[in-house]
């Protein structure tokens, strides 16, 4: 099983946007940070999960998925398949698209400090990003 840790963040809302993914298997880990330009931090949260799929996808299709965010407006709308802000839509469709290539996917809600990991390499692609 793949346990993957997304954030994003934005410096304003909507502002320049990073987002931070941290991927653990077993002992192995992977980590990512990108600079995504100018989006609300909700569209952050959002990318961050895109991203990190894209990646799996490519590393790990056969796995099994467990992703966590600490965006309880990210888990929900996955969960339930749609979003209150039809603003938000597009990305949880192409989340459900990339997660149906794994054999099972779940996406889970955790405190912030249980993300501190990527929450730190979202807030350094900002930093990054800018200058």
């Amino acid at each position: 099983m793949i346990e993957v840790y997304t954030d994003g963040a934005s410096k304003g809302n909507p502002g320049p946007s990073g987002v931070g993914i941290y991927i653990k298997k077993g002992a192995q880990h992977w980590e990512q940070s990108h600079y995504i330009g100018e989006y609300s931090n909700h569209e952050a949260e959002f990318i961050a999960v895109i991203k990190a799929l894209e990646w799996c996808q490519h590393q790990f299709s056969d796995e099994i998925v467990s992703c966590r965010s600490d965006a309880k407006v990210v888990v929900d709308a996955i969960e339930k398949e749609v979003v209150r802000n039809s603003q938000y839509q597009p990305y949880v469709n192409q989340i459900i698209q990339l997660a149906a290539v794994f054999p099972y996917f779940f996406m889970k809600w955790i405190p912030e400090k249980q993300n501190k990991h990527a929450d730190v390499l979202a807030r350094n692609a900002i930093a990054k990003g800018r200058y």
